[in-house]
């Protein structure tokens, strides 16, 4: 691409946000940062790659942890402090990718370069996508992680950003990957994408 692409996605869990953010990568051809920028960071200060992966996208308690000389003793902020710092050393040199969750639309609001979007979707399909994905037979236990991951990440989003996990004023376009489908949410993304990225341009 001629100059700098960034896309943000946050996502519902069972939205297929993820899987819409990998396609996107593939079809604009730039790398897709997730779980594996924890890898990236790990192997940079020679740590073993779990002891991050059990904080990741997770806040912090108050109550376990405590400042010091205005310093936290959270892991959790420690670790969230190194996501920032390695997405804005991406986003400083120039580099394009897709960035999926961990607040990329607020801490790199300023790139002008960057589409911010936020998919969410219907009750009964999510459901259904996370008994496929997890191999469950109960809807109940699939709502109950689904619930309780939506939670986490609206806890962990609203503890490191100004803006509300989820709120469509924080995001350039929010869709509902339900009434699409998933495929032709993924076509309409890609052209919104790129009307803005000409617009830029």
């Amino acid at each position: 691409m001629d100059k700098q692409l960034i896309i943000s996605i946050g996502r519902e869990f069972g939205s297929a946000g993820h899987f819409i953010a990998a396609e996107l990568s593939k079809r604009f051809d730039i790398p897709l940062y997730d779980h594996n920028l924890l890898d990236q960071i790990a192997e940079e200060m020679g740590v073993e790659q779990h002891e991050f992966k059990k904080y990741d996208e997770t806040p912090r308690f108050s109550f376990l942890n405590r400042r010091v000389n205005g310093h936290s003793t959270s892991m959790q902020d420690h670790l969230v402090r190194m996501q920032f710092k390695f997405m804005q050393n991406k986003a400083d040199n120039g580099e394009s990718f897709v960035i999926v969750g961990r607040c990329a639309e607020h801490h790199l609001s300023h790139n002008p370069n960057m589409v911010t979007i936020f998919v969410l979707g219907n009750r009964e399909e999510k459901i259904k996508r996370i008994m496929n994905i997890f191999n469950m037979k109960n809807e109940k236990e699939a709502e109950i992680m689904m619930k309780r991951k939506d939670m986490k990440r609206k806890t962990y989003h609203n503890a490191y950003c100004k803006g509300k996990w989820g709120d469509s004023r924080n995001y350039h376009i929010s869709i509902n990957s339900s009434v699409l489908g998933v495929e032709k949410t993924i076509d309409y993304l890609e052209s919104f994408i790129r009307a803005k990225y000409e617009l830029n341009g």
